[in-house]
C-alpha cells in the first residue's frame, strides 16, 4: 500500500492559521446562538410590563450578530460557505427553542391548516364558529377557569399572556384559544393557506407550534442555500450570505415566531433569480405564488421588466395569482378577502394614521396620496434604473423606501428585505428592519419616527458613499432616455450573470 505524502512544514502553518482565522466567527456565532435560545426560554411572551427586556434582548442579539458578520471577513474564502450554512443551521436550531415569544399568528396558521384537512374553507367561518366546534383541538381551544376555585360554576377567565376569549357563535360559551381575533375570518391568502394545510398533513393534531417553526427553519435554510449558489455564481463574495443566515430578524421572524412571510421571501427571491437568468415563465410561476402568500411581493415586480421579455414574468404572475384563488372562490365567494379590509382598517392604512414618518407633513387621505405617490415613483426609478442582469439593488430600493413610507408595525414585512439586501451587498438597508423591530417590542410613535428617521439617514449615507461614480452616471442615463448613450463597463439587458 504506497505512503500518503508527507505534509510539508509550510502546509501545517497554513492551515492552522485558516483554522484560528475562522475560530472568532464560529464562536460569536455561537454565542449569537446562545443569545437567542436565552432569551427565548427566560423571557417567555411579549406582554406590556415586559418590554424592555425585550428591547435589550434584541439589541444585544444584534450586535453580537454585527460582529459576528465582521469576523467572517477573516475567514478564508474556501471556508466561507460552510461556516456562513454551518452558522444558519446553529441559529435556527437555537430559535426553535421555546413557543412563539412576540406574536400567536401562528395559532391561526395552525387552525387554518386543520380547517383545511377537514375539507372546510378557513374563509367560511370565524375560528368561535359552533360549525367548527367538533374539530377543534384541546391545545388551540382551552378551557376558561373559574375566578373562584371553589365556586366552579361562577364566573371564568381565561388565564396566560398569549390567550384570547371568545364565545362560541351558538352556545356562546367561553372560549380560550391563542388565535388572534378568533371572531373574525382569516386574513391569509391561498398559497399561504395551501402552506398551512401541508405543514399540518405531516403531524398529528395534537402538535402544535413546533411544525410551523420547524418549516419556517427548512424554509429559512433553503433560502441560505439559494443565495449562496447565486452569489457563487455571480462570483461574488459569499460572506453577503450570513447577512440572511444568522440576522437575528430571520431567526425570530421567519423560525420561532413561524410567520408565512418568509415563505414569500423565498418565492420572491427564486422568482426574481429566474426572471435575472432569463427564465421569465418559471420566475413568473414563482411571482404569483409570492403574492398570493402575502400580497407586499408584488413591489418586487418593477425592478425585473427592464429584461426583454420580462413581461412575460408578470403575465404568468397575474396568472398564477388568479389560478391559486379559485378552488376558494368556488367555495366561498367574495368571502375569501376574509378580514383583510378590516385588518387594513384595524391598522390605521384607511384613514393614514399608520404612516410614522410621513404623517410629520401629511395627514388622513392627503397622507395615503403621499405615500401613493413615493412609492409608486420609487417603483419607477427602481424600474428605470435596476440593472437587468443584478436587479438586485433596486429590489432594495423599492421594497425599502416602501417600508419606509408604509411603515407597518411588525418587522416579519421586513423578510422581503432580506435576500436583496444579501444580494445587492447594501447592508445599510438591514437598519429598517432593526427600527421596524423596536417599534414592535417599544409601541412608542415618536421612538418609531426617530428609528425610522436614523434608518433613513443610514441608508442615504450608506448610498451616497458605496456607490461608484459610474453607478450615477448610468442611472442618471437610464431616467434621460434622450440623453441614454452607452456607458463603459455597463450591463448588456440580455447577459446573464
Amino acid at each position: 500500500m504506497p505512503r500518503a505524502p508527507r505534509r510539508t512544514s509550510t502546509e501545517r502553518p497554513t492551515r492552522l492559521g485558516a483554522v484560528l482565522a475562522t475560530l472568532p466567527a464560529a464562536v460569536t456565532v455561537l454565542v449569537l446562538a446562545g443569545v437567542i435560545a436565552w432569551g427565548i426560554t427566560h423571557l417567555g411572551f411579549l406582554r406590556p410590563g415586559h418590554r424592555t427586556p425585550f428591547v435589550t434582548w434584541t439589541c444585544i442579539a444584534w450586535a453580537v450578530f454585527v460582529l459576528g458578520v465582521l469576523l467572517l471577513r477573516a475567514v478564508p474564502r474556501r471556508a466561507v460557505a460552510a461556516v456562513v450554512l454551518g452558522g444558519a443551521v446553529v441559529v435556527g436550531v437555537a430559535a426553535l427553542a421555546g413557543p412563539p415569544d412576540t406574536s400567536s399568528d401562528s395559532a391561526r396558521y395552525a387552525w387554518d391548516g386543520i380547517v383545511q384537512l377537514h375539507g372546510l374553507s378557513p374563509y367560511a367561518h370565524t375560528p368561535s364558529s359552533h360549525v367548527l366546534a367538533g374539530i377543534r383541538p384541546d391545545w388551540l381551544f382551552g378551557h376558561p377557569t373559574p375566578h373562584v376555585v371553589q365556586s366552579p360554576t361562577g364566573p371564568t377567565y381565561c388565564p396566560g399572556d398569549r390567550i384570547q376569549t371568545a364565545h362560541d357563535t351558538a352556545t356562546d360559551a367561553r372560549l380560550c384559544t391563542p388565535i388572534n381575533r378568533p371572531s373574525v375570518p382569516t386574513i391569509y391568502p391561498p398559497m399561504a393557506e395551501l402552506w398551512f394545510a401541508l405543514v399540518r398533513s405531516l403531524v398529528p393534531v395534537t402538535a402544535t407550534y413546533w411544525p410551523m417553526q420547524v418549516a419556517g427553519l427548512a424554509v429559512s435554510l433553503g433560502v441560505t442555500v439559494g443565495l449562496l449558489l447565486v452569489l457563487r455564481r455571480a462570483r461574488a463574495d459569499l460572506r453577503w450570505a450570513a447577512l440572511w443566515a444568522w440576522c437575528p430578524l430571520v431567526a425570530s421572524e421567519a423560525v420561532t415566531n413561524s410567520h408565512v412571510d418568509v415563505l414569500g421571501a423565498a418565492l420572491v427571491t427564486v422568482g426574481a433569480v429566474l426572471v435575472a437568468f432569463g427564465r421569465p415563465v418559471w420566475g413568473g410561476i414563482a411571482l404569483g405564488a409570492a403574492t398570493s402568500t402575502k400580497l407586499i411581493p408584488a413591489i418586487a415586480y418593477p425592478a425585473l421588466l427592464r429584461r426583454r421579455r420580462s413581461w412575460w414574468a408578470l403575465l404568468v404572475a397575474v396568472a398564477v395569482f388568479a389560478v391559486l384563488y379559485v378552488p376558494y372562490v368556488a367555495t366561498t365567494g367574495l368571502r375569501v378577502l376574509g378580514y383583510l379590509p378590516g385588518y387594513l382598517s384595524e391598522e390605521g392604512y384607511d384613514d393614514g394614521s399608520r404612516f410614522a414618518l410621513v404623517s410629520l407633513v401629511a395627514h388622513g387621505n392627503a397622507a395615503i396620496v403621499v405615500v401613493g405617490v413615493v412609492v409608486l415613483l420609487t417603483a419607477v426609478v427602481a424600474w428605470r434604473v435596476a440593472d437587468p442582469a443584478r436587479p438586485w439593488s433596486g429590489e432594495v430600493l423599492v421594497i425599502g423606501v416602501t417600508l419606509l413610507a408604509v411603515s407597518p408595525r411588525y418587522p416579519w414585512y421586513a423578510l422581503l428585505l432580506v435576500p436583496f439586501v444579501v444580494l445587492s451587498g447594501r447592508w445599510e438597508w438591514l437598519a429598517v428592519g432593526l427600527a421596524i423591530t423596536v417599534r414592535q417590542l417599544h409601541p412608542s410613535v415618536d421612538t418609531f419616527r426617530w428609528t425610522l428617521a436614523a434608518a433613513a439617514a443610514l441608508v442615504l449615507v450608506g448610498t451616497l458613499v458605496r456607490t461608484p461614480r459610474s453607478d450615477w452616471v448610468r442611472w442618471r442615463a437610464r431616467l434621460s432616455p434622450e440623453r441614454h448613450a452607452p456607458v463603459p463597463g455597463g450591463s448588456d439587458p440580455d447577459r446573464l450573470v
